[in-house]
């Protein structure tokens, strides 16, 4: 991992470049938006050396949500969009011991993918706050599923014929003491993270694993496709009749949920590495901000979104 202005090496965790004190992170920009400059043009404070443009930056490109020292969620933009077309909500149930995690990740070959991304995570996440206690969190979390997918497909657009309906991903989380219902739809993705055993919870609706799983391709194979990054199944519109995976999942001691993007997993092909990089006590935020600063350390090339609740 190199500082993106002099190359000198960087470490996970570092704010600047020892050597030319440019922060590690740069603010998120995916190139001028008036001459067209490079990302490498953009100053940390967003403006254009060539041209000394500042570029918006828009409330929803780079949040954190703390809710406490053990949850917490970041949305970033990354270094290469021109925005954020990821979503993410954290809540606590007042007076329960009930955790709601939801995580979007906008389809961007549909229109406003950002807008159907924030629809389907504040759809999803007032669902489950209404319901959870009342039913059992596998139907609460269905139910809170199909009402993102109301909500997402009464999203209006301009039909044409190169553009599809407003879509995106969906993962949701609600654990409820010791035990994590997880639904979704795509390949946006949960984990356990621990020192004594790190899995991967989900597994992606995507062509590439319907591909290998059924013998078709071979893994290498499928990855030299186009359709290496399709996904089966997701939130919109044009959906079709789709179910949610669910699982249920017992805490088994001391560890980390996470929710998290495509922007992250990209670069954390297996869980070992996300293993190394959440092998620490530190508080849920600052977890959240090292993994953010890996993806973006690594090129940074998507939305990067994390949800971290630590037990």
């Amino acid at each position: 991992m190199q500082c993106f202005k002099c190359g000198s090496k960087l470490q996970v965790g570092d704010r600047f470049c020892e050597e030319c004190g440019t922060p590690a992170i740069p603010k998120a920009t995916g190139g001028c938006e008036k001459c067209g400059a490079s990302v490498e043009e953009i100053d940390p404070d967003g403006f254009c050396s060539q041209c000394g443009f500042r570029q918006e930056i828009k409330p929803t490109d780079n949040f954190e949500i703390v809710i406490s020292p053990n949850f917490a969620g970041i949305s970033h933009r990354g270094l290469k969009h021109q925005r954020n077309e990821d979503y993410i909500a954290c809540a606590k149930v007042e007076n329960t011991n009930t955790y709601i995690l939801v995580v979007c990740d906008g389809v961007s070959s549909s229109a406003s993918p950002d807008l159907a991304a924030k629809v389907a995570v504040e759809s999803a996440c007032r669902a489950l706050e209404r319901r959870v206690g009342g039913v059992d969190s596998q139907q609460a979390i269905k139910l809170a599923i199909a009402e993102a997918m109301r909500a997402v497909s009464e999203i209006s657009y301009s039909v044409t014929t190169d553009v599809d309906p407003p879509s995106t991903t969906i993962v949701a989380a609600v654990v409820v003491d010791n035990t994590a219902t997880i639904a979704w739809l795509g390949d946006s993705r949960a984990y356990w993270i621990a020192s004594d055993g790190s899995r991967q919870l989900t597994i992606d609706h995507s062509w590439f694993n319907d591909v290998v799983l059924s013998g078709e391709m071979t893994e290498s194979e499928a990855k030299q496709s186009s359709q290496v990054h399709a996904i089966t199944r997701w939130v919109g519109a044009d959906a079709g009749h789709v179910e949610p995976s669910i699982v249920n999942f017992e805490i088994p001691g001391s560890g980390y949920l996470l929710l998290c993007t495509d922007g992250l997993w990209n670069y954390t092909p297996q869980v070992s590495d996300l293993n190394r990089l959440m092998n620490s006590n530190e508080d849920a935020i600052t977890l959240a901000q090292k993994l953010v600063e890996f993806a973006c350390l690594r090129g940074g090339h998507d939305n990067i979104t994390v949800a971290v609740l630590s037990f």
